[in-house]
């Protein structure tokens, strides 16, 4: 254990989140989502909400500032404008946690697993919310 380090963050997840560099992307996934065989390392959480991951995440990786879209949701199929309940709570977890809260930007379903197939690492999450998936672009600590 360490002090002022969520205790979900694992020691693989902490490497991950240290050994990342600016501009990196970190996916949080939901219990659905195909986190083995999309392409990067898999760091499995599935004790863990993505809610409760993003929140932990965000207690010691900033966001990039330096674009406009660093945090990215999958849109909902056929209804690109409706927003899950999984989305409305990352957005104030992203508000009452990241150093520099941004808005969540949605992209197209395929979209995003092409997105998450580049990404430095997925962390797979017990989270059972559809659509309960985010994409993190990791900034830099001035």
């Amino acid at each position: 254990m360490l002090r002022n380090i969520d205790p979900i963050l694992s020691p693989e997840l902490l490497h991950a989140l240290r050994a990342m560099g600016h501009g990196d992307e970190i996916v949080i996934a939901d219990a659905n989502f195909p986190g083995s065989s999309i392409g990067p390392t898999c760091i499995r959480a599935d004790g863990s909400s993505a809610s409760e991951m993003l929140k932990a995440v965000l207690s010691v990786m900033p966001l990039d500032t330096y674009v406009p879209d660093p945090a990215l949701t999958m849109q909902v199929v056929g209804d690109p404008g409706t927003v899950p309940e999984a989305v409305a709570e990352f957005q104030t977890i992203i508000d009452a946690t990241a150093d520099c809260p941004a808005r969540i930007q949605g992209v197209e379903r395929f979209a995003f697993y092409d997105r998450a197939a580049s990404a430095f690492a997925i962390v797979q999450t017990g989270e059972r919310r559809l659509y309960g998936n985010i994409i993190l672009k990791k900034g830099v600590i001035g």
